[in-house]
């Protein structure tokens, strides 16, 4: 008997980056030098590294070599990130029209994975780091809960507590804070702490 076919992320990946969207749109001027819960990025480099993935996202769609891309978009004018974040978030779906490209093998960061997977696995990354940035930002509005769950389940599948250290670019496990949301828990599973009401970062965040 053949098992199923996972879901198709497509959709899920078009909420999660809409939801980034949003998110860099509202960023004022004096806000891109705020600290994020990585501890590596404040907003403009966690901003970067939002369009040095879609750039990812785009070429891995279309058949591409994910190892081929940069992390991070350097050398974009503060202004002018909300735009190339929606440009690059367009060609990613775009990109990913083709149901073929769900089933066909790709390379990505972490490993030879089905298209499929691999695109939930940057629904993963858009959702952490949407949390990201909405807790740099002052935590504005409300996150999409249905994103963090599936974020979540993807995350506990490719991301075991046992599977951490110098060759992944996550922290160890940490408490879930009491009373924590689907967000939450995400960001404690994948080691990443809120900031304290200072906007600092408080010890033990991810590296990613």
């Amino acid at each position: 008997m053949t098992a199923p076919a996972a879901p198709d992320p497509r959709p899920l990946f078009e909420r999660a980056t809409a939801q980034v969207a949003g998110l860099v749109a509202s960023v004022r001027p004096e806000q891109y030098e705020r600290a994020t819960p990585c501890a590596e990025f404040d907003v403009r480099r966690l901003i970067s590294h939002l369009i040095g993935g879609g750039r990812r996202v785009v070429v891995v769609g279309e058949g591409g070599d994910g190892l081929s891309v940069a992390s991070f978009a350097d050398g974009i004018a503060d202004a002018a990130l909300t735009e190339a974040y929606e440009e690059v978030r367009v060609g990613a779906l775009k990109a990913w029209q083709d149901e073929a490209a769900l089933d066909r093998q790709v390379t990505v960061p972490w490993g030879s994975v089905p298209g499929r997977a691999a695109l939930s696995g940057f629904v993963l990354e858009s959702v952490a780091h949407s949390w990201d940035l909405w807790e740099a930002l002052g935590r504005p509005g409300t996150l999409d809960p249905e994103l963090a769950g599936f974020a979540l389940t993807v995350a506990r599948q490719a991301l075991p507590a046992e599977r951490r250290g110098p060759e992944v670019p996550f922290g160890e496990i940490v408490a879930t804070p009491e009373g924590a949301d689907a967000y939450g828990e995400l960001a404690a599973w994948l080691g990443r702490r809120p900031l304290g009401e200072d906007g600092s970062v408080k010890t033990g965040p991810s590296r990613a």
